[in-house]
């Protein structure tokens, strides 16, 4: 009986290999609350791997998607928190608030967000304070060459729509007055379009048509991400021009785009994580901006509204879309 005793403890030990001290400690959790599982996501895995992270051997994630409804991501966050995960990692302002609601004590690393200090999240960019900390998009001023890239793509476009979120009281206010004034300087009538849930958007863009708008500006809002199609689908049948804040509309469909290099973000989001976990204090470390941005024009789409995209256009592009 001994000898056999003897045999099974052998065999163990031949399958398991060695116990090592870092398998004796704990695996950290990090979870994940975002929109939808985009290419962003698969960005910020790519960053964990280049930190030297592989998901279910040296960490686990705990993904959760969500659209920008408030209930529902709060419903998720309070599932991370009981997870007991070691950091949340989140996307855009409205899942950072429903994070930090959820828990006081949890780290939060955003990946993009708009206005992080007038959300009430950090005390400012470079002393953040408390648990939050990541990448902004605290870029209004952006809003400002999206409208002259239009213009120079539209030149017709003297009169342009721009559709708001009225739920989005802390970006959009900003990303409005930045282009009023933008607007002012390129002798650009600028047409103010609140809407407040995606059924309303037929008769926005019903009213831009009936008010001879030219073109029509589309900025950053979780919801317009989760119902690009539609937008896309509204401005192809009114006939209108689109500038989105980012790509994933022009991947859609959509005209043309220009802002922030998301993948980038997402990845740069995992050097964060990285520093958390070893032991760096979120509020320590300093807010982040933007440093790539990309300009992303779809051929088809210019085709089928009948534009011709000048060639100083062509030579800027980041990526002409055929």
């Amino acid at each position: 009986m001994r000898r056999i005793g003897l045999a099974v403890v052998v065999t163990v030990v031949c399958l398991t290999g060695p116990l090592t001290a870092q398998q004796l400690t704990r695996v950290p959790r990090i979870g994940v609350l975002v929109n939808a599982d985009s290419p962003r996501v698969e960005a910020f895995r790519h960053g964990l791997r280049e930190q030297g992270y592989t998901d279910g051997r040296n960490v686990f994630i705990e993904y959760r998607y969500a659209s920008a409804r408030s209930e529902s991501l709060d419903v998720l966050a309070r599932e991370l928190m009981h997870l007991k995960v070691d950091v949340i990692v989140t996307e855009g302002t409205p899942p950072t608030l429903a994070a930090r609601r959820a828990t006081d004590s949890i780290p939060i690393v955003v990946t993009s967000a708009g206005d992080l200090v007038g959300a009430g999240l950090v005390a400012s960019l470079a002393r953040p304070g408390g648990k939050v900390t990541g990448l902004t998009l605290q870029l209004p001023e952006l809003s400002g060459k999206r409208l002259a890239l239009l213009r120079d793509l539209v030149p017709s476009a003297t009169a342009v729509a721009m559709l708001l979120n009225r739920r989005n009281r802390v970006l959009h206010p900003l990303i409005w007055q930045e282009t009023e004034t933008a607007a002012k300087a390129l002798r650009i009538t600028l047409h103010r379009f609140e809407i407040e849930r995606p059924d309303d958007f037929e008769a926005a863009f019903a009213e831009m048509v009936k008010q001879r708008t030219v073109a029509v500006l589309v900025p950053l809002d979780p919801m317009f991400n989760d119902h690009r199609e539609r937008l896309i689908g509204l401005a192809a049948k009114s006939r209108l021009p689109a500038m989105f804040g980012e790509r994933l509309h022009v991947d859609a469909g959509g005209l043309v785009s220009y802002g922030p290099n998301y993948a980038a973000l997402y990845r740069r989001a995992a050097t964060y994580v990285d520093k958390i976990l070893r032991g760096a204090k979120p509020g320590d470390l300093p807010v982040e901006q933007p440093t790539s941005f990309e300009l992303v024009i779809n051929a088809k789409t210019a085709k089928a509204l009948g534009l011709t995209i000048p060639q100083t256009l062509l030579l800027r592009a980041d990526e002409i879309l055929q």
